[in-house]
């Protein structure tokens, strides 16, 4: 049976700026033997170049088809709800990107959805124009609701205190289309051609990608050189598959046979 990867990026292949010890060999083993993987991340700030860039200077060599972004899921979601639509954008860089891409309109009264990604250049006016349209009928989307980090002189709001803001202007509920959410991980799933059967998620935090992949029937594989720690899990009503130190750990080949002692 063919298999391949899901991997979430930071806690999992890089800390900060810093690569995580073991996580290029990974990659190059799975780029030896032809195993498909997608890097997955819920920044929609980032474009697929950029991330390829950050990867690249960390000296992971990859390609454009092998990153999918929380960004490009909500464009190709907002597609299918509503072919050639237009919408009021908070957000930057890849958010924008892959919106024009799907045929989208960007615009600056009467969309059919206000979308909220990653950006540091709102003003509280957009935030206003915002609860004004959703309250005019426009549907709140989030590309992810991933909290802030909690940390001084953290210069970038998590996208949930941004979406907390607006859904108690308007009494309105975000739908969120990045991790956890089982749009994201189906199609990122369906973008390397596996079944449920055939994909194991890695990530470093139990919340988005243990989750996820837990509520679309996927491998799980926790990587402790993260978020999410191992006293952690007994907080959690989940569990997953496997937990690791860091993917340096990891044998690929048992891994692939489905070997029980891996359990």
């Amino acid at each position: 049976m063919a298999q391949g990867f899901l991997i979430d990026m930071d806690g999992v292949i890089y800390s900060g700026k810093d690569l995580i010890p073991g996580a290029d060999q990974f990659i190059d083993q799975l780029k030896k033997k032809d195993i498909p993987f997608l890097f997955l991340t819920n920044n929609s700030q980032r474009s697929r170049r950029d991330v390829v860039n950050k990867l690249a200077g960390l000296g992971i060599d990859v390609s454009e088809d092998h990153v999918f972004t929380s960004a490009m899921a909500t464009a190709r979601f907002l597609a299918r709800m509503k072919p050639h639509g237009t919408a009021y954008v908070l957000g930057e860089g890849g958010l924008l990107t892959s919106l024009h891409k799907q045929g989208y309109s960007l615009v600056s009264q009467y969309p059919d959805f206000v979308v909220v990604g990653e950006g540091r250049n709102f003003t509280l006016e957009m935030v206003n124009n915002a609860v004004d349209m959703i309250l005019d009928g426009a549907k709140l989307i989030a590309t992810n609701l991933d909290p802030s980090p909690k940390k001084r002189g953290w210069v970038n709001l998590g996208i949930k205190a941004v979406v907390s803001m607006l859904e108690e202007a308007t009494g309105r509920k975000a739908f969120s289309v990045g991790k956890p959410s089982p749009v994201m991980m189906r199609a990122a799933r369906k973008e390397i051609g596996l079944t449920t059967a055939e994909t194991t998620i890695i990530g470093d935090t139990m919340d988005t990608d243990i989750l996820g992949g837990i509520q679309v029937g996927f491998r799980t594989i926790l990587t402790l050189s993260g978020v999410s720690k191992r006293d952690d899990l007994a907080n959690y009503a989940f569990a997953p598959d496997m937990i690791i130190e860091s993917v340096a750990d990891l044998d690929l080949e048992k891994l692939l046979a489905d070997d029980p002692s891996l359990r």
